[in-house]
């Protein structure tokens, strides 16, 4: 994978991936990729993360990215530890500019026009609507877009297997984020999962 886009358009739900156990991250990868989902973001919020992002790169066909990266010690710790992508939940002119440097692709959080206008100044384009539901919903992300052609988006936040279809439709929406798709045995993992890759068919 070259760019963010078409880590964006390889599955219409990117799982957003909270681990607390390092030795639960492979098969959870495996049954995620097994349905359909191979792109997964591990979010930097807890001690496992790092660990839990390793196993899961021993799956094949997992894509595996790190989230919630908010400062560049954790960029360089994501980088070091192989991560694919980048996601963070807002976006910074220092920490976007060391991510371009970086040359991994990157998906920056954003919630207004001054956010999407900072990006654009980094050459970015692509960005992760975030908080999407309580920053107004579909409604809202669909008037935020309509200034800005060129920018594509993933909204995060609230997202719910009931909604996710509606901001599929979207044609500016690449995918969406969310954590439905966990919980449960890994065999309800893959089901929801296929579930969830279908949405785009």
């Amino acid at each position: 994978m070259t760019d963010i886009a078409t880590i964006m358009r390889t599955s219409a739900v990117i799982p957003v991936l909270v681990i607390d156990d390092a030795a639960t991250a492979r098969p959870l990868a495996e049954a995620l990729v097994a349905g359909g989902l191979k792109v997964l973001e591990v979010t930097l919020r807890t001690p496992a993360a790092l660990e839990a992002m390793a196993e899961m790169k021993k799956v094949p066909g997992a894509i595996v990215g790190a989230g919630t990266v908010v400062n560049e010690a954790q960029l360089r710790d994501v980088a070091d530890a192989g991560a694919e992508f980048i996601v963070s939940p807002g976006l910074t002119d220092r920490l976007g500019a060391a991510v371009i440097e970086s040359g991994i692709p990157y998906l920056p959080g954003i919630a207004n026009a001054g956010d999407i206008m900072r990006g654009l100044d980094l050459g970015l384009t692509h960005f992760k609507f975030f908080p999407a539901e309580t920053s107004g919903g579909l409604k809202a992300l669909k008037a935020l877009a309509a200034p800005f052609y060129q920018a594509r988006f993933c909204p995060t936040g609230g997202i719910t297997e009931a909604s996710a279809p509606d901001w599929l439709a979207f044609d500016r929406v690449l995918c969406v984020g969310g954590s439905w798709v966990t919980g449960g045995s890994m065999t309800d993992v893959e089901a929801k999962a296929r579930a969830a890759a279908a949405l785009r068919d």
